[in-house]
């Protein structure tokens, strides 16, 4: 369920006119952008770019990127671009990052539907010159590489169709890699990369059910290196990825810092998604609503645009 309060009817030529106006002399009124662009939905945001280039022969994304600065900017950024854009940059910037952020490689890849993945691939091409597997490659290695790209480049079933008996087998074979002090890591990421999201939530269901104990659990006592932490990832996004997201926003605030750049991609990416379900499990989790958290640790327009996606105006 999204956040994102959007009107039904609106004029993308009079949004690029006032957009203009807002960007126009010394200074951006930060305000009225927000205002606007912050209450549009993608395929209206696509056609006040499109508008706007017509009327200026300007791309309004390089003119705010130029207006605008800090963590505001770099929100606006993002959810101006349509989302496989979107998705292709925040690829590319976890791949350039001097730790590698694997992390959001897996999410991309097991957060999308097999459509979406295949959509965001293509939109990697198209704006790196290079495919997103070949940048993957050339960031990673050993087990990490093959499990990284093993998500990246598959186009998995994507009905609702399990098999109980391969579960049950799948579920044994995990179970049998993980005690294996040698680690049985081409089993595990057989399983992950080429089974569909349904057969896999069953097969995690089914370990949990036969052992006790969640499988990303179990993870968590055998191992703590890049490898495991992928696979853990790659399980808690397949399994529930809203409760994954409540994570990685109740992480991104519980230190003395913020870490802006997971606030700015959760809330960005899946404004327009379910943003309202990660809404309800943070409450659930930390009994503090998701916009009071957001407020507390942010400030100034960063804080108006974050809160203005969420549907809370201030």
């Amino acid at each position: 369920m999204a956040s994102l309060i959007a009107p039904s009817k609106h004029n993308p030529i009079e949004d690029a006119e006032a957009l203009q106006r807002a960007v126009k002399g010394w200074g951006a009124d930060e305000k009225a952008i927000i205002a606007i662009l912050g209450h549009r939905n993608g395929t209206q945001r696509t056609q006040i770019r499109q508008a706007y280039y017509d009327l200026y022969q300007e791309d309004l994304i390089k003119r705010l990127e130029s207006e605008l600065s800090g963590d505001f900017e770099r929100a606006m950024y993002r959810w101006i671009l349509e989302p496989a854009e979107r998705e292709a940059l925040l690829a590319n910037i976890a791949l350039k990052n001097a730790n590698m952020n694997y992390h959001v490689i897996v999410e991309i890849s097991c957060v999308s539907s097999p459509d979406e993945l295949f959509i965001v691939r293509r939109a990697y091409h198209n704006r790196y010159k290079r495919c997103l597997e070949e940048d993957v490659a050339t960031n990673t290695t050993g087990h990490l590489r093959q499990l990284l790209l093993g998500l990246v480049s598959s186009f998995k079933y994507g009905g609702s169709e399990v098999n109980a008996r391969l579960a049950q087998h799948e579920a044994d074979t995990l179970h049998e890699a993980i005690k294996n002090k040698n680690h049985n890591h081409e089993e595990v990421i057989r399983i992950l990369t080429t089974r569909s999201k349904t057969q896999l939530v069953a097969t995690f269901n089914r370990y949990r059910d036969d052992h006790g104990i969640a499988i990303t659990k179990k993870l968590l006592d055998e191992g703590s290196d890049d490898f495991h932490k992928a696979v853990r990832i790659a399980i808690s996004c397949i399994n529930d990825h809203s409760k994954y997201y409540e994570k990685v926003l109740r992480n991104a605030m519980e230190s003395d810092g913020t870490d802006e750049d997971a606030l700015t991609r959760v809330i960005v990416t899946r404004a327009e998604k379910d943003l309202e379900d990660i809404k309800k499990v943070y409450y659930k989790r930390n009994s503090v609503h998701l916009e009071h958290a957001v407020a507390k640790k942010t400030s100034a327009d960063y804080k108006k645009f974050l809160l203005t996606l969420m549907g809370k105006e201030e």
